[in-house]
């Protein structure tokens, strides 16, 4: 054999070894491969792209701007592969113009190339400037293009017609969209709450054989909860083969969003009978229940057999579940003891659970502590000082419902139009 043969069939070991690597998310392993190749043979444009997905991942800018002098010195900016992950490392690890500015710098651009750019400025929330990329595209657009932006639509405040339109632009064009299209215009859907929208998705899959996803059908069941269709959201659920802990906890979270918290429970009774292991996010469909039907108790046994049971670590959203839970049972002080227990940082949903609740039960000196608390969490929300002083105005105290006027006209916090102070009413 000779030297040439013995290098490549090791450079071939290596690479199917560094390939495994980053796709298990290994990626310290990666790169320490990548180095101990890189030392020892000469490497191909392969290794270089799989490489900087590890930089991306870890967030090594130092290692990833290395790694792109490597590639310029071997005149590689030109491969299609290594310039989209130089692009994608630059974006995620630097910033997006640096990112901009490397890929005006490619000679040569295909579509694999536009598609990291504009998914770039999606996934930093920049749809226009995605929009003005596809707009200039010197090579024809693909289904990742478009999926591209309709994501970024999608997950737009004001964004769920726009996503559904550009998706009737990309049947226009003559491309079919294909399961990530469909997962990214579920959420479109809800958002303009279009339930003729969804079942028109729901239909389009099933014509094209989409429909049997797991993943699809568990978003399905999630849209459909969400827009108050229960009755589909179950039939998608039940003519699921195997369930996973995304669609179970979807089912769950449906019927705890419309109120039906006794029947979300009971699924989760059945997830457990079924052996599907619940995770953080069955957890929140499950508290949230609990809260919409003012089951105190129930939500303290969840929340204890979450970590005991099922070693699932509370998050500031669970605990924030549970001091709602509590404060609209009116068991204000208890609530106020699992924040102050809190081993995670205390957001403003847990203080405005526990703010709301004293105005309902007439808890000043609680209120006060929640409110003082919620004007160092977000200190520019009119709506905590608007609340407090109408708190010290139902209990008489109106002196310092004033003071909280001018308190928030000093830090330079404005009503929000549509508001009012007029706090000496309910």
């Amino acid at each position: 054999m000779t030297s040439y043969t013995s290098n490549y069939l090791r450079l071939l070991s290596y690479t199917k070894l560094l390939t495994s690597h980053v796709n298990q998310g290994r990626h310290e392993q990666a790169l320490s491969l990548f180095h101990h190749i890189h030392s020892s043979l000469s490497l191909d444009p392969f290794v270089f792209p799989l490489a900087l997905k590890s930089c991306a991942a870890l967030n090594s800018p130092q290692l990833g701007t290395s790694i792109h002098a490597h590639t310029h010195k071997a005149g590689l900016l030109s491969n299609s592969f290594v310039a989209c992950a130089l692009v994608d490392m630059y974006g995620k690890c630097i910033s997006i113009l640096s990112a901009r500015q490397l890929f005006d710098e490619i000679p040569q651009r295909n579509d694999v190339v536009w598609n990291a750019m504009i998914s770039l400025y999606t996934h930093s929330k920049n749809v226009p400037k995605a929009l003005e990329l596809f707009e200039v595209m010197d090579v024809l657009p693909n289904e990742s293009t478009f999926n591209s932006i309709i994501a970024g639509f999608s997950e737009a405040e004001d964004g769920g017609f726009k996503a559904i339109d550009f998706c009737k632009g990309m049947l226009e064009f003559g491309l079919k969209p294909n399961l990530i299209t469909i997962l990214a215009l579920l959420p479109a859907c809800v958002g303009i709450a279009s339930l003729n929208f969804i079942k028109e998705i729901h239909g389009y899959s099933s014509r094209n054989d989409i429909d049997p996803h797991p993943q699809l059908r568990s978003g399905l069941v999630e849209a459909y909860g969400r827009c108050g269709c229960l009755a589909n959201a179950r039939y998608v659920f039940q003519s699921m083969s195997e369930r996973d802990v995304v669609a179970w906890s979807s089912l769950i979270s449906a019927y705890a969003l419309h109120g039906e918290a006794r029947t979300a429970l009971d699924i989760f009774t059945q997830m457990e009978k079924a052996n599907i292991k619940p995770d953080g996010i069955t957890f929140i469909a499950v508290l949230k229940a609990c809260s919409h039907a003012g089951l105190a108790d129930e939500a303290r046994m969840y929340f204890a057999r979450m970590h005991n049971h099922y070693d699932v670590e509370a998050s500031s959203d669970h605990y924030s579940c549970l001091v709602d839970v509590l404060s609209r049972a009116g068991r204000l002080y208890e609530a106020y003891e699992v924040i102050k227990e809190m081993p995670v940082k205390v957001t403003a949903k847990a203080w405005g659970a526990l703010l709301g609740a004293c105005r309902t039960y007439g808890e000043v000196d609680l209120a006060e502590i929640a409110g003082r608390a919620l004007f160092e969490v977000e200190p520019n929300n009119p709506a905590n000082y608007v609340l407090l002083a109408r708190i010290y105005a139902t209990a008489g105290r109106h002196e310092e419902a004033q003071r909280m006027r001018r308190e928030m006209e000093e830090r330079g916090v404005k009503v929000a139009p549509g508001s009012s102070w007029v706090i000496y009413q309910d």
